[in-house]
């Protein structure tokens, strides 16, 4: 497997359609707004759209997150508090 498979798979993903470079922005409003449009109009997931939109979000942090700089994975963080907000979903304390 290639070290480049979650860039691979953020763009490849059968389940959301990711607008190119969404995990590079560094507007957390804008970060979450775009995985929220990809999990509400995909007909292909397979979860709810907030659990897809956050799972997706997870994937990227988990899988590219040592080589992050400090400051982008502080913004993917913080997109994960605005999906939260997005959803209507409580705020994780922590």
């Amino acid at each position: 497997m290639s070290s480049n498979w979650p860039h691979q798979i953020t763009e490849t993903s059968n389940a959301l359609d990711l607008e190119h470079g969404v995990f590079t922005w560094n507007d957390p409003h804008k970060i979450a707004l775009s995985l929220k449009h990809s999990a509400d109009s995909s007909e292909r997931r397979k979860a709810e759209p907030f659990v897809s939109a956050m799972a997706m979000l997870n994937f990227y942090i988990n899988r590219v997150g040592k080589h992050l700089p400090a400051q982008q994975r502080e913004v993917l963080e913080k997109a994960k508090d605005e999906l939260r907000v997005l959803y209507g979903k409580p705020r994780h304390s922590g």
